[in-house]
């Protein structure tokens, strides 16, 4: 049985996207069957994978609005194991169509289910924002990594998360867990970002992953070029962090 962890954070620019591709390559490449699923209409997630979003003909949105079999959406990637279901900038709107749905928050769970036993790993790429389709993502998932910016403000908003957290746990998805908040953008020179750092650590203590993701140019322009930063620059520190993080992650889950 899979595991889904959902990455969620309503603050935009806090490496949910990155975190997503690089992580589920690194995993892929530790040998685990991976599916992410791209629940953001940016679709960055599918385009930094390789996917040509222009010319996807089923992308989560079909199955979320059109009930479409969820095999029809899964597309492959260049690294072996790792498998996507791309969004679609229609996903904007489909909050709106969902409203009329029954049971609108659950959606997502019911997709997922026919392909929960074909991965060791489902990720889900949540959008920067507290609404339906997240609840849906938040609903589906066994547990949350939070990432969490090296910067000022970094901290705020994460209190909202997580009371969206507390009643998603009480209402919808009572074996909601916190994975783990992960913290990114990470600059050992700045005093700043080791303060957060010391911040996050004293609020959340062993909720916070021991892997904290660095600073890093390549980390930065593998999206571009649409590979993972493993496949773009096996040797940066962008891969060598996604990797630790993986390990750590599949260590947690043994």
């Amino acid at each position: 049985m899979g595991k889904i962890i959902a990455l969620a954070n309503q603050k935009g620019g806090v490496g949910k996207t990155t975190t997503t591709i690089n992580l589920a390559a690194s995993l892929a490449t530790l040998e685990k069957t991976v599916l992410v699923v791209d629940a953001d209409p940016q679709a960055n997630a599918s385009s930094g994978l390789g996917v040509d979003i222009t010319k996807v003909e089923c992308s989560i949105y079909e199955c979320i609005i059109n009930n479409t079999d969820v095999h029809e959406a899964i597309y492959t990637t260049d690294i072996d194991g790792l498998d996507i279901i791309p969004s679609h900038i229609d996903l904007v709107g489909a909050e709106i169509e969902m409203l009329n749905l029954e049971s609108r928050e659950r959606i997502l769970k019911k997709l997922l289910a026919p392909v929960e036993k074909e991965y060791d790993y489902i990720l889900i790429d949540c959008s920067p924002s507290l609404g339906l389709i997240t609840v849906n993502a938040l609903t589906a998932a066994n547990s949350v990594i939070i990432p969490v910016q090296c910067e000022y403000f970094a901290l705020e908003g994460i209190s909202k998360l997580l009371n969206t957290i507390k009643i998603i746990k009480n209402k919808l998805n009572p074996q909601l867990e916190i994975e783990g908040f992960l913290l990114t953008m990470y600059d050992s020179r700045l005093r700043l970002a080791n303060q957060i750092y010391d911040e996050v650590k004293r609020h959340f203590q062993e909720l916070v992953f021991k892997t904290v993701i660095q600073r890093n140019v390549k980390l930065s322009e593998s999206p571009s070029h649409g590979l993972p930063v493993i496949l773009y620059d096996a040797d940066s520190t962008g891969a060598k962090n996604h990797l630790a993080l993986a390990r750590e992650i599949i260590h947690k889950n043994q």
